[in-house]
């Protein structure tokens, strides 16, 4: 029954990487970011490995998503919308 979620979770996250690399507007990308963490997230805590999987939650969904957040807001792309 793990094999399943296990294949499952990869299934998803490949999907996720796809959709931010393919997807024509930076908004969405950066959106399916955190998504495309927590999912990496729930992958290392099956692995067993919290710790990893506590670095990995805090660099992807926080501080990334931050700093592309203010990096989309103060370029052109962020004022043009």
């Amino acid at each position: 029954m793990i094999d399943i979620i296990f294949h499952l979770l990869f299934l998803f996250l490949i999907i996720t990487a796809f959709f931010m690399v393919f997807t024509k507007d930076l908004s969405n990308s950066v959106i399916t970011l955190p998504l495309f963490g927590a999912i990496l997230v729930i992958i290392f805590v099956i692995l067993q490995a919290p710790g990893v999987a506590l670095a990995a939650a805090i660099m992807t969904a926080g501080l990334t998503t931050a700093f592309f957040v203010i990096t989309i807001n103060k370029t052109e792309y962020g004022r043009n919308e």
